[in-house]
């Protein structure tokens, strides 16, 4: 007897910094469920996620993501102390190449759509075609911590300042149902703040003691005459996450997706990356709920 086709699966994957990481635990799920993914479209560390997945090379990310610790993001962030960012991010972009190609999205085997924002004329920016990892630089750029890119003449930021949900670059999909991951869900009240996890390397060694030197010196770079604080950029990544929130309940309502996985705002914070088996266990327990609840009411 013939298998029974796989339902396909147009998958939307939205902004929320490390939470982002969940994603990848919501992709295997719904693969693990027996769906197939058609396309994609993500933003931010949605469009980044979705992007290494479109490129087959969620596995090699994943593994990757995983072995990071707070010392090596450290080692990524090339600042730039300018007015317009606190991070270029070519080290970031560059390395993720070296580990998934440098790829063109036409040539992907899945469709993958991007989404930036671009500023001066306050609209969206789908990207669909072009090097895969331009593509994903634009659609990262939070603003204050990324720099902003200059992508065919535009200056784009962040998606997730219009759109941190783009559930509507797949309305045009000829798949079975939309399955949209928000980033910003409910707060869940009895989330607790993990203990620290042991660095790889020792708290006494030489090199611990001068990478914490370093990134006290970065800390003080940053506070500058003494009228500015490192806080400056938790506060405002506040302010951008709560608009986030609020934007995202909203094209929810008003583009309803066929299923809607939430992760809670408060699961981790937007740059605690080094969290990554921690979200891509939530995402996974949180896919699989939500997909449970579908088989029941198809049943």
């Amino acid at each position: 007897m013939a298998d029974e086709r796989k339902k396909t699966v147009s998958l939307v994957l939205g902004s929320g910094g490390a939470r982002g990481l969940a994603h990848i635990g919501v992709i295997h799920e719904i693969e693990r469920e027996g769906y197939e993914i058609r396309s994609v479209s993500g933003c931010s560390i949605g469009a980044l996620v979705g992007g290494v997945f479109a490129a087959g090379k969620l596995t090699e990310f994943e593994r990757w993501a995983c072995a990071i610790d707070k010392i090596d993001i450290v080692t990524l962030l090339d600042l730039s102390w300018g007015t317009n960012g606190l991070v270029k991010g070519d080290k970031i972009i560059n390395t993720l190449v070296k580990l998934v190609g440098d790829r063109r999205i036409e040539d992907l085997p899945i469709p993958f759509t991007a989404i930036a924002t671009d500023i001066e004329n306050l609209k969206e920016v789908w990207i669909r075609s072009g090097p895969l990892f331009d593509a994903i630089r634009a659609s990262i750029s939070m603003p204050l911590f990324f720099t902003p890119v200059k992508y065919r003449g535009v200056r784009l930021i962040d998606g997730g300042v219009l759109n941190p949900v783009p559930i509507a670059p797949t309305f045009n999909d000829e798949t079975d149902i939309t399955i949209a991951v928000n980033l910003g869900g409910p707060a869940d009240r009895s989330q607790k703040k993990p203990a620290a996890s042991p660095s790889k390397l020792a708290e006494s060694s030489p090199l611990h003691s001068s990478v914490n030197r370093f990134i006290a010196q970065l800390k003080e770079t940053v506070a500058g005459s003494g009228d500015k604080d490192w806080g400056v950029y938790d506060i405002a990544n506040q302010a951008f996450e709560a608009m986030q929130s609020t934007i995202a309940r909203q094209k929810l309502a008003t583009y309803p997706p066929d299923v809607v996985i939430e992760i809670p705002r408060n699961a981790c914070r937007a740059l605690e990356f080094h969290r990554a088996a921690q979200m891509i266990d939530l995402g996974r327990s949180r896919a699989r709920e939500c997909l449970s609840r579908v088989r029941e009411r198809s049943n």
